[in-house]
């Protein structure tokens, strides 16, 4: 367990680490090319993806204490199995490293623009988000306990 302890830490650790670079190098709208197509850009949220809910701190707040604690039984819960061990860890990192933004600062820092697409401009949190489900995702797929 204390792997996935660890590596809930280093997750946190990197997503604030690269909003405080983004937010000491980029004025608050300005953008920057990285790569054809991936733009880095610096962006207040105080919303959820696509500033859905804008505004809506107390609920956010909420929602994270309510999915942490959720997150944190089922880790406890689905221990053994490691692709659910991984797909909690990363989603409970994507989770804290949103919820210390909120409450640290009002909202959440965004940075990452795909110009190729028309998506929502995410953070690294929010890519841990999405890499934790699509591991949680392999572990259903993969647990035979549903064939019963």
């Amino acid at each position: 367990m204390w792997i996935y302890i660890l590596l809930m830490v280093a997750l946190v650790a990197a997503d604030q680490a690269i909003k405080a670079t983004i937010v000491s190098h980029i004025a608050l709208g300005a953008s920057t090319s990285v790569v054809p197509g991936l733009l880095l850009t610096n962006l207040h949220n105080n919303g959820a993806a696509w500033s859905i809910l804008e505004g809506k701190m107390s609920f956010f707040y909420l929602i994270s204490v309510v999915a942490l604690v959720i997150m944190g039984y089922l880790l406890w819960r689905l221990r053994g199995k490691w692709a659910y061990e991984v797909g909690i860890s990363l989603m409970i990192a994507g989770t804290l490293g949103n919820f210390i933004d909120r409450v640290r600062l009002g909202y959440v820092v965004d940075m990452f623009q795909l110009d190729f697409i028309n998506f929502p401009i995410f953070n690294f949190a929010d890519s841990c988000l999405t890499i934790g489900v699509i591991f949680i995702l392999i572990g259903v797929l993969r647990d035979d306990s549903f064939d019963k």
